[in-house]
């Protein structure tokens, strides 16, 4: 099965096609960009050039849902939902930070507790937040334990005593709490290998839905009250 995976969810956009029976993987990854709306589709068009692929040889799309700020991550599950439409394929919709964990290769160890978090994914999310969710890793694959949630960093309060990393981008590091600085800690983005791998293409696609977390900044007008000079009329 070739498979299209994006995702915008963060500052870093994702675009790769992943051959799930020789594992091959093509992909670009564009960090630190605010411009996935220009960027997006030039880059796929790329790297399925790269892979000496059309959009007609894809069999599915695999879209980061979040958690994200709304503008960018609409980006990628707009322009993956529409891809899917047109060539009639599947899409199928995965938490951005298991994606993350995942491409981040965190190590199961026998020794950990059954039920008990390994390490903390946060990102960006802007208004002096994080999003974050923590992990274990296991036998069979990464397991996210709690979340995702969204946070101001000063304030996240996880199992510390499992928490043996964290993943998070370097400048919001300083701004966790101080027992969860003190541990090792590293950058990740998802990857088109990782945003396949967690994805279950052999379940029936459910709806798309967004991980936001809050609400968005645009709110409906209060109404104005009339002044008692104005008559009212019924219609």
């Amino acid at each position: 099965m070739r498979v299209l995976a994006i995702d915008t969810a963060t500052t870093a956009l994702v675009a790769g096609v992943v051959d799930t029976a020789t594992g091959q993987t093509t992909q670009r990854v564009l960090e630190d960009t605010r411009a996935h709306n220009e960027l997006l589709i030039p880059t796929i068009t790329d790297v399925l050039a790269e892979a000496g692929m059309e959009y007609s040889d894809l069999d599915a799309v695999v879209t980061g849902v979040g958690p994200g700020p709304f503008t960018g991550l609409r980006v990628g599950m707009a322009t993956a939902s529409a891809l899917a439409d047109a060539l009639s394929i599947p899409l199928h919709g995965v938490c951005t930070h298991d994606a993350i964990a995942h491409a981040a290769c965190l190590h199961a160890n026998p020794a950990d507790a059954g039920s008990e978090a390994t390490a903390l994914v946060a990102t960006d999310a802007r208004r002096k937040e994080i999003y974050w969710a923590t992990y274990r890793a296991t036998d069979s694959g990464v397991q996210r334990i709690s979340g995702p949630a969204v946070t101001k960093p000063a304030g996240l309060e996880v199992g510390l005593n499992a928490t043996v990393e964290v993943i998070i981008p370097e400048r919001l590091a300083a701004q966790l709490p101080e027992k969860l600085t003190e541990l090792p800690h590293r950058a990740a983005h998802p990857t088109a290998a990782a945003l396949v791998a967690v994805a279950d293409l052999t379940a029936e696609p459910a709806p798309v839905v967004p991980l936001y977390l809050r609400r968005p900044d645009a709110v409906p007008p209060k109404q104005q009250q009339l002044s008692a000079a104005i008559p009212k009329v019924e219609l």
